[in-house]
Order: C-alpha cells, then structure tokens, then sequence
C-alpha cells in the first residue's frame, strides 16, 4: 500500500436536479468534492492511503465536508480549521447540444486565505510515496500559490514523487498569470497530467491539428508537444486524457502518455455522460494508483482510463468505483449488464 499525499480545496457543490436549467431549479443537489479531494478518494478506494490536506471554517459545513472523506477512509489528519468560509460551486449539467454551466462562489475560502504556517509538511509527508496537486489550488489565490511551492519543496525534500494535473480554470486566472506560476511550480514536477486546453494555456504548448470540438485528434501533434515538455522540464512520464465531445451526451475518451521514448494511446471508450465532473481527476487518480502499484506505463494508462470512463457514469465529484470494477473494464468487461 501507498502513500499518496494531495493538497487543494475542497468546495460545496450545489447542482441542478436532472438536466434542469439554474433559471428553473427551486432545489440544489448537495455533494462535496475538489481536483484532489477527489484523487484521495479514488486512491483509498483502492486500497492505497489517500492524503487529503486542506484548510475548511470551523462550522458544520467544514465538518460535512471533512466527514465525506472520512466516509471513504481518507486521512484527515493534517486538515487544519479555520478561515471565513467553504467554496461553493453551483453545477448546470448540459445534455446534447447544450453545454454544461459552472458558476463558482469561492473566493475568500479558508484554504484560499491559508498562511503556509498553519500546515506541518514534514508531518504529512513522513513515509509518504507520492505528492499530487492540480493547477487549481495555485489559481485559488496569490497565498494558495505560495502553499503550494511550500508543499511542493517538502514533498522533494521528502523524495517524493511528485504529480500535476494542469487543470487550466479560466474563470480563476488568465493565461499570463498561469503560464507564469505554473512554468515555476513544474521543476518540482515529475509527473505531469493534461489535456491538450491545458498544455496551451497553462504551459503554452499546442498540438498542431487537433480540435476537440469536432472530434479532431492528432496524435501526432500530442507526441509533439509532450517532447517539447519533457525537453523543457523533465518529466518522467507526460500523460493527456483525449476526450471527442461528440455532444454534451456523448463522448469518446481515451488517453495517451510518453517517456520520451515511447509514445502509447489507450483504447477508447465510447461514453454516454451520467455526469463528466471529476473524469480528470478520475484519470489522474487511476494512473497514479497504477504506477505506485509498480504497473508499467501502458498498464497504469489504461486502469487511469478504464476508471474515468466508469466515473463519468455516476453523479456528483467523486469515483466511487473499486478496483475490481476498474479490472473487469480493462479485462474488457463493458457490456453494463446487470450483476446479480
């Protein structure tokens, strides 16, 4: 079993029933979830120790969402209380043509106002394998940066391997300002993870011939810009996941990952969307949790991928698959039929 130690926000999700419209709903749907609470979660269901760090207020709101990732045995021990407030975000889940809406209410959360000295690093990292983070907690805030870099020199000090998922969010900041952190925060990095928005607007790498609107992909131009990035910064591995948004109801996903050696794509999964929120972190969480099983790189892909297809069929943040269910899709199991 690993260790696998996340930092980042966890937020109040308040989302549509149904396929409702905001301007329609007299009711939210309640979940709690976050980039890398979400991660924690996944790891733990299988059977690694997920390691959540965050900083939630001292009400009952904090303490529900600090209990649902007690509910799915991740530690909770290096959660520190305080601050004004939880994030929240409201959720619009689109269908067909129609995209989905997020509207975020999160600024001045306590994470986003956390000092560095409210968090014992070294304490969370002793015996630790790995250290994830995504490029949202960064964008949080100009102290939530800061948090990070701290995290992130402890985590190597501690001879962590160290995993990002880029997650560009542009209502939280512009290009310019992300390009800027994140090209800083990526020579702790050695793992990294993102789709190919990600790669450009975060780092500023575009693969050539790709438009994920029309189902375009090129491969091609992905194994371009990974070279590019392992040149760059030195990664170990470079993995994207490769979603064709045929419609807000039907996607293709897959993904493709590079050692600057090898270049691999996964099967593909034709999806139709229960709820696409959290497929990233799915997919973050499942190739982590290969890799730390000691699986080679084509094997980690495909239980990372294997495991957001099967996310992205249950509603709210988090993947509450198992292991087994993860290995049965890869084994080639996808009939969906009933288990009695």
């Amino acid at each position: 079993m690993a260790k696998v130690v996340t930092l980042g926000e966890i937020m109040l999700r308040l989302s549509t029933p149904g396929f409702e419209k905001f301007i329609q709903a007299d009711r939210f749907d309640i979940n709690y979830g976050g980039g890398e609470a979400n991660v924690a979660v996944s790891l733990s269901n299988y059977g690694h120790e997920g390691v959540f760090i965050t900083k939630v207020p001292d009400n009952p709101i904090g303490e529900a969402a600090v209990a649902t990732l007690r509910k799915y045995n991740v530690n909770t021990d290096y959660i520190v209380k305080g601050g004004e407030r939880l994030g929240i975000y409201y959720l619009e889940t689109g269908a067909s043509m129609r995209p989905s809406k997020v509207v975020y209410d999160r600024a001045h959360s306590s994470i986003a106002e956390a000092d560095i000295s409210d968090f014992d690093f070294d304490a969370a990292f002793e015996g630790a394998d790995w250290f994830h983070f995504t490029g949202i907690t960064p964008a949080i805030s100009d102290k939530a940066a800061e948090l990070t870099e701290a995290a992130l020199k402890a985590a190597k000090a501690h001879g962590l391997t160290v995993s990002v998922d880029l997650n560009y969010r542009k209502k939280l900041w512009t290009e310019e300002k992300a390009q800027k952190v994140m090209t800083n925060l990526m020579q702790y990095v050695d793992v990294c993870i993102g789709n190919e928005e990600d790669a450009e607007k975060v780092l500023g790498f575009k693969p050539h011939g790709t438009d994920v609107e029309s189902g375009e992909l090129n491969l091609e131009g992905y194994k371009d810009i990974f070279q590019q990035m392992i040149d760059k910064f030195g990664f170990k591995y470079v993995a994207s996941s490769l979603r064709e948004s045929h419609s807000a109801s039907d996607n293709g996903w897959s993904a493709a990952i590079y050692d600057g050696k090898e270049f691999y794509r996964s099967k593909q999964y034709n999806i139709r969307l229960v709820d696409r929120v959290g497929g990233g972190d799915s997919f973050a969480a499942g190739l982590i949790c290969g890799l730390v099983d000691g699986k080679d790189m084509k094997e980690a892909l495909e239980f990372g991928v294997a495991a957001s297809a099967l996310k992205q069929t249950i509603p709210g943040d988090i993947n509450l698959v198992t292991r087994e269910e993860v290995d049965a899709l890869v084994g080639g199991d996808a009939s969906g039929r009933v288990q009695r």
